[in-house]
């Protein structure tokens, strides 16, 4: 499992796990699995240069990414997120 610490705009701070389950792609912070959800099925950067994937709760590097995106994140510990797969590439 994979967890993240962070902080949204208004300071508020989460710790979260990436589980990489559909149902519950993150646990810890009700406020974190909300703006994940709110975001499911857009793309999204999984690095500043790309590639560009759609945001999936399975898929947990596109969760990452949308953590990075939409919040501070301080600290990522755990291994590494499966990497998402890019079709064509």
């Amino acid at each position: 499992m994979f967890t993240v610490t962070g902080s949204f705009d208004d300071a508020a701070t989460y710790t979260v796990q990436i589980t990489g389950r559909a149902a519950r792609p993150v646990v810890g912070s009700y406020r974190a699995a909300e703006l994940v959800k709110l975001h499911e099925g857009e793309t999204v950067a999984l690095s500043p240069t790309g590639p560009m994937v759609a945001v999936a709760g399975d898929n947990e590097a596109s969760v990452l990414a949308v953590l990075r995106e939409y919040t501070n994140v301080i600290e990522e510990s755990g291994s590494a997120p499966r990497q998402a797969r890019v079709p064509g590439i």
